[in-house]
């Protein structure tokens, strides 16, 4: 699948880590440095690599994903390639005996994400052997286990597969997804404080038109009007646009009603 600007830069923005436990093949780690690339990732670890590091099967896999090869870390052991992460997942397809949480692709990405956007840390996916996957002790590392939904009969997945399900599991989940589209791009939200001065502009608006008939019953409207007003994400923009829609109401309402008689009011000429 072509499609690749060769004018756009790499944007190296806070992302999951992945570590490929002690890969065999080098065509393995090249390729998934190509599926890390596709969709924004670019901190590869490696554990042990049977082959040593660099590996030229692994740069003519990679397929102009230099960005990432060039930035591998290899470490001696998993303990040593997590250690500066705060938030750990491992991929597995085998039923462990382990008391972890276990996720799909989809909350697990979501979970990444809020973590990294917490600034607490990084975050790192463990992706196993070819032949036999995590051992139970790496397993044992991870804060939970994330499965993928395959087919039980033939569960087994490439490398390079099951990362490139996870990466663009994370990328869809992100909001820099809703710029995928033809250059479309993402307006800037509302902040929350932009939200109330929002609310509270509508809401004295609406008092002074005498909306709220039953005193009483105020506060569980306002809730429900802040709550539907919430229920999307508003840009800045569109918060901007209401005001001045709230206001252009309000002059409308207070503008004196000119030539126009008041009810029963003979005009001078009949």
């Amino acid at each position: 699948m072509a499609g690749t600007d060769k004018t756009q830069q790499f944007n190296f923005r806070p992302s999951p880590a992945v570590i490929l436990c002690e890969p065999q093949l080098g065509q393995n780690i090249g390729t998934t440095a190509r599926a890390m690339a596709n969709f924004g990732l670019w901190d590869l670890r490696l554990v042990n690599p049977r082959d040593g590091w660099p590996n030229e099967e692994a740069i003519a896999a990679a397929s102009r994903a230099e960005h990432v090869l060039e930035r591998v870390r290899v470490f001696p052991t998993t303990e040593e390639a997590i250690a500066d992460l705060t938030l750990v997942y491992a991929t597995t397809a085998r039923r462990r005996d382990l008391q972890k949480p276990v996720l799909g692709p989809e909350e697990a990405s979501q979970r990444v994400i809020s973590h990294i956007a917490r600034n607490v840390g990084g975050a790192g996916i463990l992706f196993g052997r070819e032949k036999w996957g995590l051992l139970n002790e790496e397993v044992a590392l991870a804060d939970a286990i994330v499965t993928l939904p395959v087919e039980a009969a033939f569960a087994s997945l490439n490398i390079a597969q099951a990362v490139l399900i996870m990466a663009y599991e994370w990328r869809r989940q992100t909001d820099i997804g809703k710029e995928l589209l033809f250059g479309e791009t993402v307006a800037e939200p509302a902040t929350k404080g932009e939200l109330l001065k929002l609310f509270e502009h509508l809401e004295a608006s609406l008092d002074e038109a005498g909306f709220f008939t039953a005193p009483d019953k105020r506060p569980t409207v306002v809730m429900n009007l802040r709550a539907m007003l919430s229920r999307g994400t508003l840009s800045a923009q569109e918060v901007r646009t209401l005001h001045g829609v709230i206001s252009s109401i309000e002059r409308k309402h207070e503008r004196p009603k000119a030539n126009r008689p008041s009810k029963g009011q003979k005009g001078e000429a009949e």
